[in-house]
């Protein structure tokens, strides 16, 4: 069995291939960002309104800044927490909840959708257990539940 590798939990693919960033912590000698810069736009764009990952993207895009945590010395959201304008709910189970809001909205139209009503089953799984993780951690409260009803309020 050489050569046969982990799949996906839900999908039929394997492996975890891709590039991945260089594990440096120092910043590069070539960029000319200033800390002071950085952390004055990172205020002003998640006054904004933008997320996390969005406002690194443009950071990296726009501003030529190559990793923001090695200029500043910690994560954009550690900074976004210091600020005070970290958003109430993380990220990535905030986007795990409008997916499975779009894809019950898709399955009110089309009632015979068999194979995104299993896919639904597995996004909520993964929102299951992010929550899991993060009322562990903290960063929800012990009792919080995911409700599809009150997910679209808390989405909106």
């Amino acid at each position: 069995m050489i050569g046969v590798k982990m799949a996906r939990l839900h999908s039929k693919k394997r492996g975890k291939s891709g590039t991945k960033r260089a594990k440096s912590t120092v910043a590069p000698k070539w960029s000319s960002a200033k800390k002071a810069e950085i952390l004055e736009m990172i205020t002003k764009l998640s006054k904004e309104g933008m997320s996390a990952s969005k406002i690194g993207l443009l950071l990296r895009d726009e501003y030529g800044v190559p990793n923001s945590r090695a200029l500043l010395g910690k994560r954009l959201v550690s900074v976004l927490k210091s600020e005070n304008a970290a958003p109430q709910y993380p990220e990535d189970l905030l986007n795990l909840i409008k997916r499975a809001l779009r894809v019950r909205g898709h399955l009110k139209a089309s009632k015979k959708d068999t194979h995104n009503k299993v896919k639904l089953s597995h996004i909520e799984a993964k929102i299951q257990r992010l929550v899991k993780y993060y009322s562990s951690k903290g960063m929800l409260p012990k009792a919080w539940k995911y409700n599809p009803e009150q997910a679209a309020l808390i989405v909106k």
